[in-house]
């Protein structure tokens, strides 16, 4: 079921789901199993050069995972999906197919500190780089590419500061240079943000966050557009000159706008093996059937308590876009008119030490190292998930010393507020 004229809260439901053929069981079962039985040989042969769609062992491909790959993708207005085991992994497999030893990605300086890390310490041991720029300077992006350059790569709203990137910009200029955006959609979710339909080629998230919704399942996905013209230049010989290991097959000349996707699994999960588990796919399917209830609600509650913390005089400012004063309230209202998601920071007067004591006195939200949760959760950045970072990066990615950050969850916003007015308190003594 994967008709565009269908609403979003249908298809957050029905979406790449049956009735199981064997069953009659509606709910998606887990297909907890390793491997398949094959018709005979000739049918084995043709799955595995690639000449017939099916399942081989589940490394690669599993039906409860494809009916969650085959949602995403609906979701997002994308032709295929990859699912894999974590969003840190999904940044690996979008850039797989598109890097060789000495390119280059031009990555936004407002991350969240593990992908930071990942930009650049990390995929320096496969012979990568990263150039980090300001997304809001939009010339700054085009300047900072070079013949190197394989990819752009931001979040749509980013982690901490819940900044909003001007996503059909951005694309303006990938489209320029030829090559591929790609928009980690984590925090806005399809419901809030549609990346593809704004000109992003490749769109990845962490499953772990919203799109599951209650800290049960560590996950990643990468959706393809289907919109990129892998075979336009040399830039991007996996998907368009012929792959050794399948004997010459041209994924881009096989598969047409599937290339993408098709190389994700036969090349990236057979290779990488970041495979996500059958169970891990049924409770984000599970959770993506009230998505856009949930997400309705992070915003709400959002919106309400950044406004609550603007007007206390114990803090110093608040970075929630969705707030009239927010210098990106205009680009909101524009690009995200359902909401600027539900993760902001604020500044707490008495800098790093009164942060601190903040989170050690909260009673309702939960400290811990994870966002898009139903509960409301607290961290200090600087201390623990940019803590790697250097005072200067962890500025420019929002999460300098004297800031907290929140993910607002759903339960009642008056008693969020409650819990940070008796914390701060507690700080600011």
């Amino acid at each position: 079921m994967s008709n565009p004229t269908f609403g979003f809260d249908t298809l957050q439901i029905h979406a790449g789901a049956r009735p199981d053929p064997a069953t009659g069981a509606r709910q998606t079962p887990i297909y907890q199993t390793t491997a398949y039985v094959f018709r005979d040989a000739d049918h084995a042969a043709a799955l595995f050069n690639l000449q017939e769609v099916g399942f081989i062992y589940s490394r690669l491909t599993n039906p409860t995972v494809a009916v969650l790959q085959e949602r995403v993708a609906t979701l997002e207005g994308g032709v295929g999906a990859v699912c894999c085991s974590s969003g840190h992994a999904a940044q690996i497999m979008a850039l797989f197919p598109l890097m060789r030893p000495g390119d280059n990605v031009v990555v936004s300086t407002r991350l969240y500190g593990g992908s930071i890390t990942q930009f650049s310490h990390t995929i320096k041991r496969f012979g990568w780089s990263a150039t980090f720029v300001d997304f809001d300077d939009i010339d700054a992006i085009k300047a900072a590419a070079d013949d190197n350059t394989k990819a752009i790569f931001c979040e749509s709203i980013s982690n901490p500061g819940g900044y909003l990137t001007d996503i059909p910009a951005v694309a303006a200029v990938a489209d320029s240079l030829g090559i591929p955006l790609i928009v980690d959609n984590t925090l806005a979710t399809p419901y809030l943000c549609k990346p593809i339909e704004m000109g992003a080629t490749l769109v990845v998230h962490s499953l772990t966050k919203y799109l599951t919704g209650n800290g049960t399942v560590t996950g990643g996905v990468v959706v393809d557009s289907g919109n990129f013209d892998w075979s336009a230049s040399d830039k991007f010989p996996s998907l368009s000159q012929p792959e050794p290991a399948y004997h010459g097959l041209k994924f881009h000349e096989t598969f047409g706008n599937l290339a993408f996707t098709f190389h994700g699994i036969a090349i990236g999960l057979r290779d990488l093996g970041m495979t996500l588990n059958p169970q891990a796919a049924h409770y984000t399917l599970m959770g993506i059937e009230t998505l856009s209830l949930r997400m309705q609600r992070h915003v709400e509650n959002a919106e309400k308590v950044a406004a609550w913390l603007e007007a206390d005089p114990r803090v110093d400012f608040v970075t929630y876009a969705g707030l009239p004063s927010s210098p990106y309230a205009a680009r909101k209202a524009a690009i995200y008119p359902k909401g600027a998601g539900a993760l902001f920071t604020f500044a707490v007067k008495g800098g790093y030490e009164a942060c601190v004591k903040l989170v050690d006195n909260v009673e309702i939200f939960s400290h811990v190292a994870n966002l898009g949760d139903t509960r409301s959760l607290i961290i200090h950045s600087a201390s623990t998930t940019h803590r790697q970072l250097s005072p200067e990066q962890q500025e420019a990615a929002g999460a300098g010393a004297n800031v907290v950050r929140l993910s607002i969850g759903i339960e009642d916003p008056d008693d969020l507020i409650r819990d940070l007015d008796q914390a701060l308190a507690v700080a600011t003594s």
